[in-house]
């Protein structure tokens, strides 16, 4: 592949919905652009961006990937992105690589969830679009429907610029509005090739109707144009093809092509469209840079006279190379073998065997120009959001923002000795995709797995055992429960041992109280006339703090109470520090159970997101999971609920909302609080917990 210039590059994020037919349209257009060899198929995993086993035996995919059609001596790097919601992360990495997107509605399916994700992630970056009514050949296929469809949805901005010729298994054609011409394609044509016909009669009608649509809308966008249009002059094809790319980059219109990737029908007129039609990376507004270690902004333009600046948005691992690091450089151009300056980090890292990736594989390159796409393994310590640089001036971009995780669970080896290499694995698992988290919960003993969807949890466990050997599987994640005291008691804790010489004697008396909730452990001295000597009385708190790690009612940490330690006795010979911390033990387990000790849930802060039609529903379920609704507000085209609802209650939350939204509900959550746990769920809570601290000692 030869060294492309910046005016000479497009990059593309091809986005959609999942099974809308994104990975069938970039395979084929690298096909059809002549960039790759061999046309694949999704269905015989063979297709040129779903290539990892994970997705060959789901077919669908799972990671972004890229593609390249070299097309009207342009190079067209073309981001395959995952288009259902679990793997929203990637699509969101692709929007932020690309300066346009191909947004992929199928014929048959029409305007889905995914489609409205990926349409928000590229308005939040205002990158021009256009859409691409895919699957035209398949059964119940219907243009119009889908037309409207988006037009409703997504935007009143969109306008056909092709009409199909035929639907369905009879689609073999479409009528192209700029050139007035219809393209008519032979069965079984390998590379998209057409007949050119005058439009048929059939279809003059519509064609008509849309062409006036067309050109009155492109006219609209340009005072000049409008004027002309109006004064009866015709408007030519080149300069509406300017007027409408000019529409384009300032968000006035949206083009709507169509066509059938399997048969590679419309795919040579939409490689010119995305030629013609998209932004060089040089006519894309500059992107904002921080110098490293001040407070200096800057604007980061695609200029190869400019510092080297570039943002790495995707890290792969792969077994026998280590990290494949893709990167979009924004500034500057870069050779083979070039040392660049990794700056938050203080690292100096060399770009060997510099790299174009088409599909899994990769072509080494002399050197890459402002915007371009690169790719290169095994960099020490760069990563994902990582922003790369020279050391004369060093720059970082503003990171992309990775959706935060929605889903919690625990996950543990089935072997034991495997913890340290699921330690390792969950870490580089996470460098691979910042929307997975982990951590490991000390107090209750769990390593917990965080994602955005339970089938992104599948992956990982997945991923796992085929890249790094570990056999893991998810288990139910433990809730943090608390005790706390809702009266007041006092009594003694005496530790009295005679063993034959010296003995052990400590005597302590303590009053419990309780204190408002988040006041913590609080221990007063009261001790007077030296009935504790000084030395002992830290003792007695150690003790007590012990104790209660371990409370009455379930063995749960007990929070939010006084101790006032008030009386005691020592012995000159037996009495020790560890006499006195045993006292401390003993008097916290004498007490407690006569201060009216009770359980505490935590109770999380949950906003959610859901269309209008489901908000009855949505605030039902938050009910039935003892939820308490704090209000509601319109959000956009959305509506925010509001609610406090125990932690215990939201387990598969996030699957339960999807299936009552159809997908199209999120929701966030943090912690609010603990509240008492009402008496019906206490005995429940006692049990499990019995269970599992006899389980925990058996192991």
């Amino acid at each position: 592949m030869r060294v492309y210039k910046t005016s000479e590059i497009r990059n593309v994020a091809v986005v959609g919905h999942g099974a809308s037919g994104k990975t069938s349209l970039v395979d084929a257009l690298a096909f059809v652009a002549g960039t790759s060899k061999r046309h694949g198929s999704v269905k015989d995993g063979t297709a040129l961006t779903d290539y990892t086993a994970d997705e060959i035996e789901r077919k669908y995919s799972i990671n972004l990937a890229l593609g390249v059609a070299e097309w009207m001596d342009t190079k067209i790097n073309l981001i395959d992105t995952p288009g259902y919601l679990d793997f929203t992360g990637e699509a969101l990495a692709g929007v932020y690589a690309a300066d346009a997107a191909v947004v992929v509605v199928s014929a048959t399916g029409g305007v889905e969830v995914g489609t409205e994700k990926v349409w928000e992630y590229c308005e939040g970056r205002d990158v021009p679009r256009l859409l691409f009514v895919s699957l035209m050949d398949k059964e119940h296929a219907d243009f119009e429907k889908v037309y409207h469809q988006i037009r409703q949805v997504l935007t009143p901005k969109v306008i056909p610029v092709e009409i199909p010729v035929g639907e369905g298994p009879d689609f073999h054609g479409v009528v192209n509005l700029f050139s007035k011409r219809c393209h008519l394609y032979k069965k079984g044509t390998k590379a998209g090739e057409y007949q050119e016909t005058d439009v048929p009669a059939e279809y003059q009608e519509r064609f008509e109707r849309y062409s006036k649509e067309l050109i009155e809308r492109i006219a609209e966008t340009d005072d000049t144009l409008l004027e002309r249009y109006l004064g009866g002059q015709e408007i030519g094809r080149d300069e509406a093809i300017r007027a409408m790319k000019a529409g384009m980059l300032r968000g006035e219109l949206f083009p709507l092509f169509c066509g059938a990737a399997e048969l590679t029908y419309g795919l040579r007129a939409l490689l010119s469209k995305m030629v013609e039609l998209f932004p060089a990376p040089h006519e894309r507004p500059a992107v904002e840079g921080q110098k490293w270690g001040s407070a200096e902004r800057l604007m980061v333009k695609p200029e190869d006279g400019g510092p080297f600046v570039a943002q790495v948005f995707k890290t792969i691992s792969e077994p026998h190379v280590g990290d494949v690091t893709y990167f979009r450089v924004y500034s500057g151009a870069v050779r083979n073998g070039q040392d660049v300056y990794n700056a938050p980090r203080d690292a100096v890292e060399k770009l060997n065997h510099l790299c174009v990736a088409v599909g899994k594989d990769r072509s080494e390159i002399a050197e890459l120009h402002a915007g371009d796409i690169g790719v290169v393994a095994k960099l020490r310590d760069t990563h994902t959001n990582d922003t790369l640089s020279t050391r004369e001036m060093p720059i970082v971009l503003r990171k992309i923002p990775f959706p935060e995780p929605v889903i919690t669970v625990a996950i543990e080896v089935k072997q034991r000795g495997e913890e340290e290499k699921l330690s390792n694995g969950l870490h580089k698992l996470h460098e691979e995709d910042p929307t997975f988290q982990h951590e490991y919960n000390g107090e209750l003993q769990q390593t917990l797995i965080r994602g955005l969807g339970e089938r992104h949890l599948e992956i990982i466990v997945g991923r796992l055992a085929r890249k790094f050997g570990v056999h893991a599987q998810i288990t139910k994640p433990k809730i943090a429960y608390r005790e706390t005291f809702k009266g007041r008691a006092e009594g003694q804790g005496k530790h009295k041992k005679q063993t034959g010489g010296r003995g052990q004697y400590g005597d302590c008396w303590i009053r419990i109280a309780p204190l408002p909730r988040g006041s913590g452990v609080q221990f007063v001295d009261e001790i007077v006339g030296g009935v504790i000597p000084r030395q002992y009385i830290p003792a007695v708190e150690r003790g007590i703090h012990e104790a209660a790690a371990r409370g009455p009612v379930a063995g749960y940490p007990v929070v939010d109470f006084k101790v006032e330690l008030y009386d005691g006795s020592y012995h000159d010979v037996d009495s020790n520090e560890q006499s006195f911390k045993m006292a401390g033990i003993l008097a916290f387990r004498n007490v407690s159970p006569n201060a009216r000790p009770t359980l505490l849930e935590p109770i999380l802060e949950l906003e959610v997101w859901t269309p209008d039609e489901y908000q009855g529903a949505v605030m039902g379920d938050l009910s039935s999971r003892r939820g308490q609704i704090l209000g509601t507000e319109k959000d956009g085209r959305l509506t925010k609920v509001r609610a406090l609802v125990p932690e215990a209650e939201l387990e598969k939350y996030a699957t339960a909302l999807h299936s009552l939204t159809h997908g199209r509900g999120t929701y966030r959550q943090k912690f609010h609080v603990y509240q008492e746990v009402p008496p019906e769920a206490v005995h429940k809570v006692v049990e499990a917990r019995k269970k599992e601290l006899e389980e925990a000692a058996k192991s």
